[in-house]
């Protein structure tokens, strides 16, 4: 994905919505490699109206992936049962428009939509 992240993309996304957006997940150079918070958030967002959601952001081809992590992680179901929502969003390119398939978790499985 040359240019635009995933996680750019998905701040835009997000921004463009109402959303007040940041990323989370640091860069630790000791391991060399990015760490999520709780193992499955990329960025954190609130709005005024639709309150919290996390998201994990990858492209769509390592959605499934990024699913299956964040399904078995306990935290993600803890905060779906605090009232916040969660997210993957994978992005590719088509026709040279950036696409983004959104994929909720209630706690028990996937919602999956194509935006």
């Amino acid at each position: 994905m040359a240019g635009i992240s995933p996680t750019q993309n998905s701040l835009k996304r997000l921004r463009k919505a109402g959303y007040e957006a940041g990323v989370v997940e640091k860069w630790v150079p000791q391991a060399r490699r990015r760490i999520d918070l709780w193992g499955f958030v990329d960025i954190v967002a609130v709005h005024p109206t639709d309150g919290l959601l996390l998201v994990q952001t990858t492209t769509a081809g390592n959605m499934a992936s990024r699913m299956s992590k964040a399904a078995k992680i306990a935290a993600a179901g803890y905060c779906v049962s605090a009232g916040a929502t969660v997210e993957v969003h994978g992005w590719k390119k088509e026709r040279g428009l950036w696409v983004c398939r959104v994929a909720t978790f209630d706690g028990a499985g996937w919602a999956v939509a194509w935006d």
